[in-house]
């Protein structure tokens, strides 16, 4: 059910990306709309032992401290001039493959990470020589799991297909109208989610270093680069953004001193209305209320906690909680990437007793519908869970470009 779960998502939210309408800007006319790119990129990297699986506690007893990888990426922006690109500064887009190494293929497998991009310029150098930022998000497959017979020493990954998390950071060359040269630095995560043990995760640093190639850019286009046209002015205003969102995860307790996961996949429900205040095109911010329904919450262990039996659900009251956080988030075209800082205000104690911190990506279905991914996070140290839902946004202000 796992891989099933996973690649429909995949599937899904790439559909929606490459079919699906600006997040800000309404339709426009496409002809000549945006330029297409296609980049290649290496990626040496460093693995941090956060775990004794990756320290050295493995069936070759070396750690595992090197990574390696190739990426092919193809993307679209923005042609200059128009208005998404004069407010968002060459922003781009697209989808991506990544294939990695790390030394071990018999206990941890060579994953192949699948995934949805997107980057912009944060400070411009020249004409042709810019700072700039790129987030990565998606699924990576091929990874050998835990099994207690075949590969027990793996205690850092539980599932063939965990979710991929990358920023990066870079200096971005342009050699040619068709050529750019870029090279920077990219913190990665890998787990997932918290769907299966185990879920030690993966964090790693790279190097990358790549070489982009554009279809239909002109030397025209880059002598636009630097011309900061006046936009409209934004209309600042309050939207409401209410989510819908499920999930499943682990959990696993302590018995007599000893860490005992439970056989049990417990759901997760939860419903959001946050108020966000929109100072520009960039920014937004306010407060949420959230209501959770967690089914692992305040579950208590009897006698052999080995079997579902030995794991009892306590009543439904003590397994609901309502929240307060505050919230963050930047606005680019076909994303909103948010977090969020909350608190349970009123609830039954025990598990739900928390502060908690969540990770928010918003893909735009439609002018004020969204797809929403979220990973929550309790005490900036627990995995809680993932948040897979949709949305609605209300009294949307945006200016349309026509």
């Amino acid at each position: 059910m796992n891989m099933r779960i996973w690649t429909s998502l995949v599937v899904f939210f790439s559909g929606i990306f490459f079919w699906g309408t600006p997040a800000v800007l309404g339709q426009e006319e496409h002809k000549g709309r945006f330029i297409h790119q296609l980049g290649a990129e290496f990626r040496p990297g460093y693995v941090f032992p956060t775990n004794p699986f990756l320290a050295g506690r493995n069936a070759t007893e070396s750690p595992i401290k090197d990574s390696y990888a190739a990426h092919l990426k193809y993307a679209f922006q923005f042609s200059p001039q128009s208005l998404p690109d004069r407010i968002w500064g060459g922003a781009y887009q697209g989808i991506g493959i990544g294939y990695y190494c790390f030394g071990n293929t018999r206990e941890l497998g060579n994953p192949l990470s699948v995934y949805l991009f997107q980057g912009a310029r944060i400070a411009t150098f020249s004409s042709r020589v810019s700072f700039n930022y790129e987030w990565n998000f998606g699924v990576s497959l091929g990874w050998k799991p835990y099994d207690w017979e075949r590969n027990s020493y793996n205690v850092m990954v539980g599932s063939k297909m965990n979710a991929y998390i990358n920023t990066n950071f870079y200096v971005d060359w342009v050699l040619s109208a068709r050529f750019n040269l870029n090279a920077g630095v990219s913190l990665t995560h890998f787990s997932n989610g918290n769907t299966w043990f185990p879920n030690a995760g993966l964090n790693m640093i790279d190097f990358k270093a790549g070489l982009v190639y554009h279809f239909n850019r002109e030397e025209a286009c880059l002598s636009k680069a630097l011309n900061h046209t006046l936009v409209p002015a934004f209309p600042r205003h309050v939207s409401y953004d209410l989510v819908a969102f499920g999930a499943w995860r682990r959990k696993g307790y302590f018995s007599d001193d000893e860490f005992v996961p439970s056989p049990n996949a417990y759901k997760v429900l939860g419903l959001s209305l946050a108020a966000m205040y929109n100072v520009s095109y960039k920014f937004r911010t306010g407060v949420a209320l959230d209501w959770v329904y967690d089914a692992s919450a305040n579950v208590f262990v009897l006698r052999d906690p080995s079997t579902p039996q030995g794991f009892v659900k306590p009543p439904f009251n003590a397994q609901i909680a309502l929240g307060v956080s505050g919230r963050v988030e930047y606005v680019m075209p076909y994303f909103i990437v948010g977090i969020g800082l909350g608190t349970n205000v009123l609830h039954r104690g025990g598990d739900l007793r928390s502060f908690y911190q969540m990770l928010l990506l918003k893909i735009s279905m439609t002018r004020s519908t969204f797809l929403h991914v979220g990973y929550c996070l309790k005490d900036f140290q627990d995995p809680n869970f993932l948040m897979l839902g949709v949305g609605v946004r209300f009294n949307n202000k945006y200016p349309v470009n026509k």
